[in-house]
């Protein structure tokens, strides 16, 4: 059975446009696999911590040595380590806040990133064989051509992240230019409409390919 894991960041709801572009994905994912199962992390509702003094030193003590604090403090991180490798296909769905990710995705970040769970001691990625896409609305547009697309922080971070953990095989849908939206200047349903066809072939895609990277 597909697993498809969504990473929700957006503290917009409804109004949400990475959000939206979800629900666009996700239908077309499943119209695609309809015996598939979705599992969404909404990290708005998970209380996720920023990693802390306990943390680290329950994460840098070995697992056979750990205290029954130290086995809580990793409770939480244990789990979203889990769904990502059970998943096969990771969506990541999030805004631009100033040219970066937000932090309670960042957050998520440190909380996967685990030495023998998802990074090997060799510093080669474990999470092999499996694809991901991001779906990432910003004010700004930092496609290219665009004269601030030096500024685009996001793309290369979250790139430079799913390569360390062993996901090449990544495809970003960037709706750029969202802001319009809040503005008035065009419907939001307009607006998500200019992505459908990426958005569909992103979700069509097989999760083991050989790797493509859509520019975004």
């Amino acid at each position: 059975m597909p697993h498809l894991l969504v990473v929700e960041t957006s503290p917009r709801g409804d109004y949400s446009i990475s959000r939206n572009l979800t629900r666009r994905f996700v239908a077309e994912w499943q119209a695609a696999r309809p015996d598939g199962q979705v599992i969404t992390r909404d990290l708005m509702e998970t209380g996720l911590s920023f990693v802390n003094a306990p943390w680290l030193q329950a994460y840098f003590t070995p697992p056979e040595q750990h205290s029954t604090e130290m086995t809580e403090v990793l409770r939480l991180s244990d789990e979203l380590v889990a769904e990502l490798l059970t998943a096969e296909h990771l969506v990541i769905s999030t805004p631009v806040y100033n040219y970066n990710i937000p932090a309670v995705l960042k957050a998520w970040v440190d909380h996967i990133v685990r030495k023998g769970l998802t990074l090997g001691m060799d510093g080669k990625g474990l999470v092999i064989g499996k694809k991901a896409t991001v779906l990432m609305a910003s004010g700004g547009v930092y496609t290219e051509g665009s004269p601030i697309r030096h500024r685009d922080i996001a793309t290369q971070y979250l790139r430079v992240i799913l390569d360390a953990i062993g996901i090449a095989d990544v495809t970003f849908v960037a709706a750029g230019g969202a802001k319009a939206v809040d503005m008035g200047e065009i419907g939001r349903e307009d607006f998500l409409d200019k992505f459908q066809g990426e958005i569909r072939a992103a979700a069509a895609s097989p999760a083991f390919g050989t790797g493509s990277a859509r520019a975004a």
